[in-house]
Order: C-alpha cells, then sequence, then structure tokens
C-alpha cells in the first residue's frame, strides 16, 4: 500500500468520481506539518514520533520536513525506516525489553538514546552497549489516573526499583535520564506533574542528577466534537512542574507523541453496506481494520456522512450500533454512533482524526482489509 501520485482537494472529490467499494484513507500532508510544528514550537525542549502510531512513509518524510529530529523507534524494522527515510535524524529506542539481536542491531545503527524498567535488560545494555555518548533513561510507573488506559501495566519500575537501576546506570559510566508514559489520551496535565515530581525524588534518592527527562507521550487527539484537547495547556503544565520539582537541578526534557501528531492529519472514509431494517448500519470497516482500537479508547464521533454524489447527509442524528463488515460478532463500534436518520446504502462514513493505530493496525481478517491511501489538500 502507498500514496497515489494524484492530489485531490478533498475527501468528497475523490468519493465521487470513483465512488470506491473499499475503505479509503485520506492524507493532509499540510495538517501532519502544521501538527508537528506545534509541538516543536510549544513543548519545552526536544520532539520525538513515536513511529508505532503510524509508520507509513510519507507520515515520516512529511515529519522530517517539518523539522522533526528524533524518533521513538521499537524494532530492528523502524529503525531501519528511520536510518534510510531520515538519516541524520535521532533514535530512542525505549522499548525496555529488547532480545540480545535487536539490541545488536541498534547499536550498529548508532542508537544513543535507551530506556530500562529492570535489572536483568540493565544487565543486558550495559554488557552489549559502549557507554561512551550511550544514554539509558530509566522508566518508572504510578497508578495515576486521567488516561484512557494504563501503560504502567506492562512497562515501568517501581519508584524503589528505579532509584536503584538509576544509580547502577550512573556508576556503569552511561549518561543517566529517566522516562516515564502517564497513559493514552491523557488531557489532564496534573498527570505529568505527578510523574515529573516522582522522577525528581526518585533522583534525589538515587544520588544522580539526570541528563534528560522523557515525558513519554500519552498527549490526547482530538476525538469527540465536545471535547478539543488543550495542548498548550499541557506543554506549560510540564515546563512549570519541572521548574518546581527539580528546580537548579532541571534537566533537559523529551516527549514522543504519536497519537496527537498524527490522527489529525488522516480522515477514514467507509462504506455502508447496509441498513438492516432500518436499525443496524454495517460498514466495509471495522474493528478488525483501521477501526481496531476504538473499543480500547472509545468512538470517535467526530463524523460526517456522504451521499454517491458527495452532498452530506443534513437528517437529524439518530443512536446506531455500527457493525463491519466481517461475520465475527465482536467487529462493532462501542456502543452507539450518532448518525443522520436519513443515512442510506452505498454512502460514505467519514471518521476525522483517525490516523493513529488504524494504517498500523489493519488486518486482512475474514478477507478484507484491503484500504486505499490518497493525499488530499484539505481534510473538510
Amino acid at each position: 500500500m502507498g500514496l497515489s501520485k494524484t492530489i485531490w482537494s478533498k475527501p468528497a472529490e475523490y468519493l465521487t468520481r470513483t465512488q470506491p467499494e473499499h475503505p479509503v484513507m485520506f492524507f493532509a500532508p499540510g495538517v501532519l506539518q502544521d501538527t508537528a510544528r506545534r509541538f516543536i514550537d510549544g513543548f519545552p525542549g526536544m520532539v520525538t514520533y513515536a513511529v508505532k502510531s503510524n509508520p507509513d512513509e510519507a507520515v515520516i518524510a512529511n515529519l522530517a520536513a517539518a523539522g522533526l529530529r528524533g524518533f521513538d523507534v521499537a524494532s530492528p524494522a523502524e529503525m531501519l525506516m528511520i536510518r534510510r527515510l531520515a538519516p541524520e535524524a535521532a533514535m530512542h529506542y525505549n522499548n525496555p525489553v529488547r532480545a540480545r539481536s535487536e539490541i545488536a542491531v541498534a547499536v550498529a545503527l548508532g542508537v544513543k538514546s535507551w530506556a530500562v524498567d529492570s535489572r536483568s535488560e540493565l544487565a543486558k545494555l550495559i554488557e552489549m552497549v559502549p557507554a561512551e555518548g550511550a544514554e539509558i533513561a530509566v522508566r518508572f510507573k504510578l497508578p495515576v489516573e486521567g488516561a484512557a488506559y494504563n501503560f504502567g501495566a506492562k512497562f515501568g519500575a517501581t519508584q524503589e526499583l528505579a532509584a536503584e537501576l538509576l544509580a547502577r546506570v550512573a556508576a556503569a559510566g552511561f549518561i543517566p535520564s529517566m522516562t516515564f508514559h502517564p497513559g493514552t489520551q491523557c488531557s489532564d496535565p496534573s498527570a505529568w506533574g505527578a510523574y515529573i515530581h516522582a522522577a525528581a525524588g526518585i533522583a534525589r534518592q538515587a544520588g544522580v542528577r539526570i541528563a534528560r527527562l522523557n515525558v513519554g507521550g500519552g498527549f490526547p487527539s482530538h476525538r469527540l466534537n465536545g471535547v478539543r484537547p488543550d495542548l498548550g495547556a499541557i506543554f506549560a503544565g510540564i515546563g512549570a512542574a519541572v521548574d518546581k520539582a527539580f528546580g537548579a537541578d532541571r534537566p533537559a526534557l523529551v516527549c514522543e507523541p504519536g497519537r496527537a501528531m498524527v490522527a489529525e492529519s488522516f480522515t477514514l472514509a467507509a462504506r455502508v453496506k447496509a441498513v438492516r431494517d432500518d436499525e443496524h448500519v454495517f460498514l466495509n470497516d471495522g474493528t478488525y481494520g483501521n477501526l481496531d482500537e476504538l473499543p480500547v479508547i472509545g468512538v470517535i464521533d467526530r463524523t460526517e456522512v456522504l451521499a454517491p454524489c458527495g452532498t452530506r447527509r443534513t437528517g437529524a442524528p439518530r443512536p446506531r450500533i455500527v457493525f463491519g463488515p466481517t461475520c465475527d460478532s465482536v467487529d462493532r463500534l462501542p456502543g452507539a454512533l450518532d448518525l443522520p436518520v436519513d443515512i442510506a446504502e452505498e454512502d460514505y462514513v467519514l471518521f476525522h482524526g483517525l490516523g493513529a493505530y488504524s494504517l498500523a493496525t489493519n488486518t486482512r481478517f475474514n478477507g478484507f482489509g484491503e484500504v486505499a491511501l490518497e493525499t488530499v489538500l484539505a481534510l473538510h
């Protein structure tokens, strides 16, 4: 799958001219570059992109063009792609558990920034990674509320273990740093504040002055019509919390947005296969496709419905159960989605803000999963 060479004005132009029977993902490079510059200009530190959220090569190329100079990578495949598309960019290997073969690839590709959350994995890094100029960030976790789901369920050391690991990192001659992840779709600046103050306490307990603090991802994207995230307030809150917690020992900051960086630059168009007895709406895309994460994160209600001729359906909203195309009964969107009462077979339902964890998690289950990727100047 790759971008076509044609650039369309907006999704409606493509849909009316081609009448596609498969899902279409529309990409607006200008929107992505604007978002990247918003992070670069607003965040008080280095901005890296979490490649896992959308690894499409056009995304990486446009982020590099916008001035992004760092990428959070989690596998050799992601590293090799970044070295090819953005050869001068820094790569932060923050997946805390790695096979020795993966470590060897990263060392060969010049990775200088690593994360760790356990004694056994730190021992691997000390054994295999040249210490000179290399940073190891200790990842820790807290029971912080306010996120869509808890990243600490899989990764992150306790505060006590983090202090032990940090001291060992410094003693082994690596650049000591710290990192955390506040949780996906986190909209409360105080969640970052709690982690930042905990990081300062861990550093004091370890007797180590850390060089950098990676405040993770978790920045929210715009998913609901009635809730528009305030990234500026989050950036300001992070900066103020670091000043208060660390004072003169203030570390340099790093962040690794994925969802909030790329989501807004993509819109999905799914065609209506059927409206069953004027109740249930069946789409040609679902939770085994580009809508994979909705049952976990929650529905996106930033939708519009276009008739095949391109006109927008304007009927009163009515809650509908929405199913995907497969024969699996779990292939349905969570809850009910408000859709126009006049929605009809062969209409297109557009989901805005769907650039993250969509193309990256799309499957071919049940013979579905084909998706076109088209470039547009604007998404509305």
